[in-house]
């Protein structure tokens, strides 16, 4: 009886061995499902929030008419608008800061502007070394959005229906 009992512990062994290896080779073999990360990249959303930029018109204007929807819908407090008029009796900003260390990249500013100014880009790499390179101000916030315009205004296009 002894010699059935091992026999048996030998049998569901050998059988337990080779349905691992064979789900080890089926997966050897198999295309790999990793990125080689920093040289391929996967792909993003349209959706995908990221780094925040400022866009223009197509003329050069700032969209941003200063109506400081985006300051007021931020759970936040990461936006901060200042705004005067302009001879032409249109507001334009003078001021538009975001404090990315606030920022909880919720979308609602994105969502509450009017105009499409402020967006949301597919930028997720903009590590820094220091906390201070992560207060945005207007400058740095239109290059972004002259940096990133052509995608952006793709991911706008195709989302527009669901808008």
């Amino acid at each position: 009886m002894a010699m059935d009992y091992t026999r048996a512990v030998k049998y569901f062994f050998l059988a337990d061995f080779a349905k691992g290896m064979a789900l080890g080779l089926k997966y050897f073999f198999a295309p790999k499902s990793t990125l080689n990360y920093p040289h391929e990249k996967g792909p993003l959303s349209p959706r995908f929030r990221g780094e925040h930029v400022l866009r223009r018109y197509p003329n050069g204007e700032e969209r941003c008419i200063a109506c400081k929807l985006c300051e007021a819908v931020c759970p936040a407090q990461a936006i901060t608008i200042d705004a005067e008029p302009r001879d032409d009796g249109s507001r334009r900003t003078t001021r538009y800061d975001i404090d990315m260390t606030k920022c909880i990249y919720c979308g609602f500013c994105q969502e509450a502007c009017p105009v499409d100014a402020v967006v949301e880009g597919p930028n997720f790499e903009f590590a820094t070394e220091t906390r201070e390179e992560l207060f945005y101000n207007k400058e740095k916030l239109l290059a972004n959005g002259e940096r990133w315009e052509a995608e952006i205004a793709r991911n706008l296009e195709i989302d527009a229906p669901y808008r």
